[in-house]
């Protein structure tokens, strides 16, 4: 197994955007290395949240790098905007476009880290004829378009099966997981073969951001 080391990425959807700043320095102090944008647009998954312009919002704030997971049906429409904004990794989804080399080719080719996502139903394989161009796949452990949903178990076992196909054919490519992500699971989740770890209402609706992401950041470093 190609050994990296583990990141973390709160997911600012589940952060309160009347005290958004707040809960992002936080999250800074407990040494989150990524933040996460859900870029939903009602048609794809069956819920809205944000554009290209909370990127920007986001790196006024901070300098931390960011990553955008885009559940939309037009992918290739938003990437130029995502990138210009300052996203570094973007993460369209393999079921939603007819022509999925092309959307993950123009990430590259606009000079982002081209990651890909899959539905928990999406065969893990899928992802082969792309590896040439992939940073990082996303596993969802939940069904994409709301926060806060539990673990789907059988999770775990794809991304052991993800990371042995990895192993084989391209070991610098990451393994994101997003979904139920905490404190109860994330070690499992690490000695799996995940590397990149994404949890929204584990960290921004805990009592202590900074402390939950210390914890986490602990139980990454010790799995």
């Amino acid at each position: 197994m190609k050994t990296m080391k583990p990141l973390l990425a709160p997911s600012i959807l589940s952060a309160n955007f009347s005290r958004l700043e707040d809960d992002i320095r936080a999250a800074e102090r407990g040494g989150a290395d990524y933040f996460h944008l859900d870029i939903m647009d009602g048609h794809f998954v069956p819920n809205i949240s944000y554009g290209p312009m909370i990127a920007e919002v986001m790196k006024s704030i901070t300098d931390i790098p960011l990553d955008a997971h885009l559940m939309i049906t037009k992918p290739r429409e938003y990437i130029p905007k995502f990138i210009d904004a300052g996203v570094e990794i973007i993460y369209p989804h393999v079921e939603a476009s007819y022509d999925v080399y092309r959307t993950v080719q123009m990430i590259t080719d606009l000079g982002g880290k081209a990651g890909i996502t899959l539905n928990p139903g999406t065969p893990v394989d899928s992802v082969v004829p792309l590896l040439d161009l992939l940073d990082s796949v996303l596993i969802m452990s939940v069904c994409p378009g709301f926060g806060g949903q539990k673990f789907i178990p059988s999770s775990t076992g794809r991304i052991t099966k993800l990371r042995g196909i990895l192993d084989e054919l391209k070991p610098s490519v990451r393994i994101a997981v997003d979904g139920g992500v905490g404190l109860d699971n994330i070690g499992a989740l690490l000695k799996a073969g995940a590397d990149f770890f994404i949890a929204g209402s584990a960290i921004f609706h805990a009592d202590d951001i900074e402390g939950t992401v210390k914890a986490m950041k602990k139980a990454m470093e010790s799995a």
